[in-house]
């Protein structure tokens, strides 16, 4: 495999979205729902090329609705399964946000920047939990510790989005953390 070729495959597996198969229920709950008041809805195993990616848990907060994901607050947590430079997990995270919706090359350059600063490099075990909450942007922790935080609400609706977007790559990931969101 080339230097680059290895590149692309890193950057694919990065956040395990492409061609993958979903697994089963994550193995690793957390003892603790991560959101105030909030309840478990869904979750999954991503798969790539057969390899385990992470185990995906969303909670939401009462009155949730898969098509409006944006407008409460939420939690996703990923539990990882492989080794990951944080570099290459926010690259990853601004080329699925543009599949979800229009963002100026500015705001991209920016965001990506402000990813790159904050995400660490993870390996097998690490958990990195996303916090949404509409109208402010978005939170990011690590073994309990705030990693930084995102105030833009749009970048937040597209990060996201990459997991609970009608428009994810991914719709059976989604459908799976989604599964008990119904009222």
């Amino acid at each position: 495999m080339t230097q680059l070729t290895r590149r692309r495959f890193n950057r694919r597996l990065a956040l395990g979205l492409g061609s993958v198969a979903l697994g089963a229920p994550a193995q690793t709950p957390v003892a603790e729902a991560p959101l105030a008041g909030g309840r478990a809805a869904g979750q999954a195993t991503m798969r790539f090329l057969g390899l385990e990616i992470y185990h995906a848990q969303l909670w939401v907060s009462p009155g949730f609705e898969p098509e409006q994901y944006a407008a409460l607050p939420l939690a996703l947590e990923l539990t990882y399964q492989r080794e990951f430079s944080g570099s290459a997990i926010a690259k990853r995270s601004l080329d699925e946000m543009k599949r979800i919706g229009e963002f100026s090359s500015e705001q991209g350059t920016r965001w990506l920047q402000q990813l790159q600063a904050l995400l660490p490099d993870v390996k097998r075990g690490d958990r990195l939990l996303g916090l949404h909450q509409p109208g402010v942007g978005a939170s990011f922790k690590m073994g309990g510790k705030t990693l930084g935080t995102l105030n833009d609400p749009l970048f937040s609706r597209l990060f996201f989005g990459i997991w609970l977007s009608p428009a994810t790559s991914e719709p059976k990931l989604r459908q799976a953390l989604i599964t008990l969101a119904a009222p």
